[in-house]
C-alpha cells in the first residue's frame, strides 16, 4: 500500500516535468470520474459531440496524441448507486420518465423504476452509445492536481485489480461521482449495541442477508426504510420476514403514486401520429411541470400541502389501526424530501400483521432487540440501521491547485456546475427535489456548451471567479447545494460547496430556470474567466 507521502511525491514530480515541459500534450482532453447515472450521461453528450469537441483541426503530435475521454470508476461495475445497493425493494424514488435521459427514451412502465432495471438502462446506454470501450473499472482516482504551467491536471490512480499507482494527465475533469461515500454510510453508535446478539446490517453492505422467518427493525423514516418494510414482508418473495417495525424517531412526510404509467403506450399507440421518442419528451414535459407546481406549492403554500398529505395518509390509513400521527412530521413539506410509495405498498403492509411502525427515542439495545425511551422493548433478531448517508465529494479525492489543496466545502459553486477558483473541472449535482437525472443531463450539456466555447476560441482554461472590478459574491456559509434540512446534509455542510449572494452562485433546484441558464445563456459572463 503506498502511503499519502508516497502520492504527493509522485505529484510533485509530475509537475515539475510539467514545468519543463509545458506544451507536454494531455493524455486525455476530458477525464470522468465515476461511471453511474451521472457519468455515462456526460460520455454519451461529450461522444455525441465527438467531431465538434475531438476532431483535430492540426496534425497530432507524433509521439503521443491526447485521447478523447475516459471514465475511471472504482468499483467492478457501472451503475453507481445502482450497483452498490442491493437490499430487498432497491428502487429509485423519481419517476422514471424523468429520471431517465432526455436522449434516450424510458420505454418502462413502471413509476418508480427497480435498481435492476435503472442499471440495466445505464448499460444499454453505455453500450449504445459507444461508450462501454472509454471505461476503466477498479481505477480509483485519489489525487487530482492542476498546473497552470502545464494548464492540464494530473491525476494520481491506484487499479484496485493490480494494487498499481500512477499518474494520467487531462486538460478537463468532471467529477461524476455524487455527493455520497460509497464506502461507508453513515451508521450511529447505539449505545449497548454489542450486547445484541442478533446481526446489525447497514442497507449499503447489504448481501445476501438471511431474514426469513425474523423479527426485523428498520431503524429510520426515509426513502430506505419505506422501501425495506413492504419487500421484507412480501409473501411472494424468495423470503419473507415474521415481523418488520419501522422504528423512526421523527414522521416523514409520504404520498402514495401509481406504480404504472401507461401513458407513454397510449400516446405512442397504433393510431397515433406521435413517435416513441415525442411522446417520451411531451410525458417528461408534463412531469416536470408536476414536480416544479408541487415544490413551488409546497413552497407558497405549505399548510395547504400538508392538510392534502394529511388527507391521503389518513384515507391509506383507515382500517388499519395504524396512528396517523406516524406520519404528521412538524417540519413544513420539502423541508425534507418527501418520499413516494408505489401503490400503497407502506400502507398496504401496515394493513397487513407483519408490518408496524413505531415513534419513539432509542435507549439502548439488548440482547435480545432494542429497549425505548418510552420504556418498550421492541424483540428483534435483525437490524437494519437505515441511519442515512455519509456525503464526500470527488469520491473523496484530494483536489490541488498549484500546490494548494482546496477545501471544497469553502468555495461557491457557480451555476451548480463548477467551483469557485478551481479551473477546468466541473461536479455533477442532482436536484434534490426532483430527479437527480433532470440536473445531471442540463450541467453536462452545459459542460460540452463550455467545451466547445473553448475549441471555438482556443481557449485553454476555464476559471469561476467571484471578483470582478465592479463587485464580489458574498459566501452564504449555512448554505450548501439544496434547501433541504435533512440530516446528512446538515452532517456534510462543511464539506460540501457553498452558494453565494446572487446568481449565478446560487443554487435555485428550479429546473425551468436552470435550463434557461444552462442550455440558452451565453457562456462569457463577468464571472467566469477564459484565458489561452
Amino acid at each position: 500500500m503506498i502511503g499519502v507521502d508516497s502520492i504527493k511525491n509522485m505529484t510533485k514530480a509530475r509537475l515539475t516535468r510539467s514545468k519543463s515541459q509545458s506544451n507536454v500534450t494531455a493524455d486525455y482532453e476530458v477525464l470522468i470520474i465515476g461511471a453511474g447515472i451521472s457519468g455515462i450521461g456526460m460520455a454519451c453528450r461529450l461522444q455525441q459531440n465527438h467531431q465538434k469537441l475531438f476532431n483535430k483541426t492540426k496534425k497530432r503530435v507524433k509521439d503521443k496524441a491526447t485521447k478523447p475521454f475516459i471514465i475511471l470508476e472504482k468499483r467492478a461495475d457501472l451503475g453507481g448507486t445502482w450497483d452498490l445497493f442491493t437490499y430487498p425493494g432497491i428502487r429509485s424514488d423519481s419517476d422514471a420518465l424523468t429520471f431517465g435521459y432526455s436522449f434516450r427514451p424510458w420505454l418502462d412502465h413502471k413509476m418508480l423504476a427497480k435498481g435492476d432495471d435503472i442499471k440495466s438502462y445505464i448499460a444499454d446506454t453505455a453500450r449504445e452509445f459507444g461508450v462501454e470501450k472509454h471505461i476503466r473499472y477498479q481505477h480509483d482516482v485519489q489525487q487530482l492536481s492542476w498546473s497552470s504551467i502545464a494548464k492540464q491536471w494530473t491525476v494520481v490512480v491506484k487499479n484496485h485489480a493490480s494494487g498499481e499507482v500512477y499518474t494520467m494527465t487531462a486538460k478537463f475533469i468532471v467529477g461524476a461521482t455524487g455527493y455520497y461515500d460509497y464506502d461507508a454510510g453513515y451508521r450511529p453508535h447505539f449505545e449497548n449495541e454489542e450486547q445484541f446478539q442478533g446481526d446489525i446490517v447497514h442497507p449499503q453492505y447489504w448481501q445476501d442477508v438471511d431474514y426469513n422467518d425474523k423479527n426485523i427493525v428498520v431503524i429510520g423514516s426515509g426513502a430506505t426504510a419505506m422501501t425495506l418494510v413492504p419487500a421484507l414482508v412480501d409473501e411472494n418473495g424468495e423470503q419473507c420476514a415474521r415481523r418488520v417495525t419501522m422504528l423512526q424517531r421523527s414522521p416523514t412526510y409520504v404520498a402514495s403514486v401509481p406504480g404504472d404509467d401507461y401513458a407513454l403506450d397510449w400516446l405512442a399507440g397504433k393510431f397515433s401520429p406521435l413517435s416513441k421518442h415525442q411522446a417520451y419528451t411531451l410525458l417528461r414535459t408534463r412531469n416536470v411541470l408536476m414536480q416544479q407546481g408541487l415544490y413551488q406549492f409546497a413552497t407558497h403554500a405549505p399548510n395547504v400541502l400538508k392538510a392534502v398529505l394529511k388527507h391521503g395518509v389518513k384515507k391509506e390509513l383507515k382500517g388499519s389501526g395504524v396512528d396517523i400521527a406516524h406520519f404528521m412530521p412538524t417540519y413544513n413539506p420539502w423541508d425534507e424530501r418527501l418520499c413516494a410509495v408505489p401503490d400503497s405498498d407502506l400502507f398496504t403492509a401496515l394493513h397487513g400483521k407483519r408490518a408496524e411502525v413505531v415513534t419513539d427515542q432509542i435507549s439502548h439495545f439488548t440482547k435480545t432487540g432494542i429497549a425505548l425511551t418510552s420504556g418498550k422493548h421492541i424483540e428483534a433478531d435483525l437490524i437494519v440501521t437505515a441511519t442515512g448517508l455519509k456525503l464526500q465529494i470527488l469520491g473523496g479525492a484530494a483536489l490541488y491547485v498549484d500546490g494548494e489543496l482546496i477545501d471544497v466545502g469553502a468555495r461557491m459553486t457557480y451555476k451548480a456546475v463548477m467551483l469557485e477558483g478551481v479551473p477546468n473541472i466541473a461536479m455533477m449535482f442532482g436536484y434534490t427535489n426532483a430527479s437527480w437525472t433532470l440536473k445531471i443531463d442540463l450541467a453536462c450539456q452545459y459542460v460540452v456548451r463550455v467545451l466547445k466555447h473553448m475549441k471555438k476560441h482556443r481557449y485553454d482554461v476555464v476559471c469561476p471567479q467571484a471578483i470582478t472590478d465592479k463587485e464580489q459574491v458574498q459566501l452564504q456559509p449555512d448554505t450548501v447545494l439544496g434547501a433541504l434540512s435533512a440530516g446528512y446534509v446538515r452532517r456534510a455542510k462543511d464539506e460540501l460547496p457553498k452558494q453565494g449572494d446572487r446568481y449565478p452562485w446560487q443554487v435555485t433546484n428550479n429546473y425551468l430556470s436552470d435550463r434557461i441558464m444552462l442550455k440558452y445563456r451565453k457562456i462569457e459572463d463577468n464571472w467566469l474567466h477564459f484565458t489561452r
